[in-house]
């Protein structure tokens, strides 16, 4: 007589990091199910970035009347999907940047900044965004190159809701500055 022993079912999450890459926790690879606590799947999130500089990040996720929750403690439990999906990003942010010890704790300060602006969360000057802009540039594609770089190139790239393009020259000369 065979075993009726009910399998169990397969579990995931995707957690969209900072980067705009997904990571995929599943019941088989990190045994994570769906009474699993926020704080065990922000440790596994940790991990994989290599982050060391924990307290500032958390997890935030759409309830089933699609509010933002961020609380993940220890007693919470986040799943309410399917689809199962959470959100990393900085809870909140630093005084001053410049104390943070990681290179990598500084790189996810900048890419929620950078999301931030972008979605219209954090609203930016027009020269300060301009400003940010040639640095995010430069940090994408190098030091300014005249025969690499024609005119318009900065239009590839999104900086802020509505861009347009008195932004994207001034973006293009800031970044010709920076070499």
């Amino acid at each position: 007589m065979g075993c009726f022993c009910a399998a169990q079912e397969e579990f995931y999450c995707e957690v969209l990091l900072l980067d705009e890459t997904k990571l995929t926790l599943t019941t088989q690879q990190q045994g994570i199910k769906k009474s699993t606590k926020g704080s065990v799947v922000l440790e596994y999130v940790f991990r994989h970035v290599n982050l060391m500089e924990t307290d500032y990040f958390g997890l935030r996720y759409c309830d089933r009347s699609h509010q933002t929750v961020s609380k993940t403690t220890e007693g919470v439990e986040l799943f309410t999907g399917p689809p199962y999906t959470l959100y990393f990003g900085v809870k909140f942010y630093t005084e001053d940047p410049c104390k943070l010890k990681e290179e990598i704790t500084r790189y996810q300060f900048y890419l929620q900044v950078k999301q931030d602006v972008l979605q219209g969360r954090l609203p930016c000057p027009i020269n300060i965004a301009a400003q940010l802009g040639a640095y995010a540039i430069q940090s994408e594609i190098g030091d300014y190159d005249p025969f690499k770089h024609m005119a318009g190139y900065v239009s590839e790239y999104r900086f802020v809701p509505d861009q347009k393009e008195d932004l994207e020259k001034a973006i293009e000369q800031n970044h010709k500055a920076l070499t």
